[in-house]
């Protein structure tokens, strides 16, 4: 355990709460060395009695002696954020930004700072089931590393990239794909209702059927279209299924989706929204 290490956590929303309680719950540090800040003063109470923590409705309040700033607050008040925040940053602290579409230049240059991490987590990292891609500024150093890798081990498996430009393909990928995955669950869900099964027996059968199908793939030293293969049968029932999918346009719908996903990243990083996702699409065509 590294009780030494001093987190802020600026905006304790649902990820913020995430990476408070598995820093935690995997005993990587202790919550005398975790502050959080949050608007709200109900917010700021429910967080220092579930976790013991340090909390102040003003982000300023939170700095003094971080080793890990962590941003985790909407896309749409982050200037707002920076501004507030620039000059009050401890100038041997590494900040974690997992704001969605902001560069690491704007971070750098909104706090005055440059020992920058940028992060893509998503939402399994709430039970430390996630995957977080991330890049680091040249300034950060292996000292810096060493502290954000805590904070990245809180919300599970990670990923390093080499350029930044991953961090949007990332968004559109790992940070909205558990939406890809709920909204197919359902649609397989509400089918297996339609057919005649119990809403209880429908979820039963999608969610083990699509984590016995993950863990089964993981356990083969296969492509992925291969174990499809192996499970559609000449003129059984999977390729019937696979024909109207096919003609249904699955495949071009998840490859659209992802990409107004990844345009919609990059423009909240320019701070503008294009409110035609249709436009988005023009390079799956």
């Amino acid at each position: 355990m590294n009780n030494q290490t001093k987190f802020a956590i600026i905006g304790a929303g649902a990820m913020g709460e995430a990476i408070i309680a598995g820093l935690l719950r995997q005993n990587l540090t202790s919550p005398e060395n975790i502050y959080a800040s949050e608007p709200r003063l109900d917010r700021c109470e429910e967080l220092q009695i579930k976790y013991k923590i340090k909390t102040s409705p003003q982000n300023v309040q939170v700095l003094a002696d971080a080793d890990v700033v962590l941003l985790s607050v909407k896309p749409q008040i982050l200037d707002k954020v920076l501004k507030e925040l620039k000059g009050f940053i401890p100038s041997e602290a590494v900040v974690i930004s997992i704001v969605a579409g902001a560069t690491i230049e704007k971070i750098s240059n909104g706090l005055a700072h440059q020992a920058v991490v940028r992060t893509m987590p998503n939402t399994p990292g709430q039970i430390g089931k996630g995957i977080t891609v991330w890049f680091a500024s040249n300034a950060v150093t292996e000292k810096h590393l060493a502290k954000a890798h805590l904070m990245l081990q809180a919300l599970g498996e990670n990923i390093q990239v080499d350029e930044e430009y991953y961090l949007d393909m990332a968004t559109a990928v790992s940070g909205t794909g558990p939406m890809y995955v709920y909204l197919f669950m359902e649609a397989f869900m509400d089918s297996a209702v339609h057919l005649g099964f119990s809403r209880h027996v429908a979820e039963k059968l999608v969610i083990e059927t699509i984590r016995g199908s993950v863990d089964f793939y993981e356990s083969q030293s296969v492509h992925i279209a291969d174990l499809r293969n192996k499970v559609t049968s000449p003129g059984g029932t999977s390729a019937a299924a696979l024909y109207y999918l096919e003609k249904a346009g699955f495949r071009t719908a998840i490859s659209r989706a992802i990409w107004a996903a990844y345009s919609r990243s990059q423009q909240l990083g320019k701070g503008k929204l294009d409110q035609n996702p249709e436009k988005s699409n023009d390079k799956t065509d």
